[in-house]
Parts: structure tokens; sequence; C-alpha cells
């Protein structure tokens, strides 16, 4: 999975700015234009490209990064096909990361997914 580093971009002058909110007033549509091909964005992305331009428009400064997948135990366990007893000594014994919130535990997506296909190479256990 590529990590990107944030990118942050400065605040439009005040021209700029006016003249983006004036556009985005009552907004619910969002089409771009990239290389030439108009492509009209998807519902999830369009709320955050708004929320964007919005951020432009009262002249603020932005910051862009990725968020990774963090799941729950639960869910890494089953992501994993494995039981939720097994997923929590896995992560117990640094086999895969965890990160904590508070008591909870939190598994990175790309970990879990790196852990298997980490099984999926190692030969087969003797006498399994």
């Amino acid at each position: 999975m590529a990590q990107f580093k944030p990118r942050t971009t400065d605040a439009l002058s005040e021209e700029e700015a006016a003249r983006l909110r004036r556009a985005l007033e009552d907004s619910t549509d969002v089409t771009v234009f990239v290389n030439g091909t108009t492509v009209k964005l998807p519902a999830q992305a369009t709320g955050a490209v708004i929320d964007l331009l919005e951020r432009f428009a009262r002249g603020e400064a932005v910051v862009v990064t990725s968020a990774e997948k963090l799941l729950n135990t639960s869910q890494a366990a089953e992501v994993a096909g494995v039981s939720l007893t097994y997923m929590r000594r896995l992560t117990d014994n640094g086999t895969i990361p965890v990160q904590y919130r508070g008591t909870h535990r939190r598994i990175r997506l790309a970990d879990v997914q790196a852990w298997l296909e980490q099984r999926a190479a190692a030969p087969p256990e003797p006498g399994g």
C-alpha cells in the first residue's frame, strides 16, 4: 500500500476565495476535468471535495492526507479468517502490529493483509 506524505496548500487570495464561495453556494454536484476528460465525482468524493473547497473559500490553508483503515480485533479476525482469540494472540506476541485507542486494539487492514500474504507464502508446517 503506497503511503503519501501530507500535502499542505496555502490559503487562496481573498478574490479567489470569494469567487469559489459564489460557485459553491448550494452546490451538490462536483464535476472535474482530468486531462480534458469530464469526470462526475461519486457521492463520497463529492462530499470530500466540497469540504476541501469550502475551507479554501473561507480563506483557510488546507492539509490533505490519507486515512488508514483501522479494524477492531473482531473485524481483523473476520478478515483473516481466524478466531478472535487467535487474533488477540497474534497482536499480543507482535506478529501483527497493534495500536491502542485507550484499552481498545486497532489493527491496520494493511497489516492483516500482509500477514495473510506472508502466511500464504510460507512453507507448510510439518505434520499439518
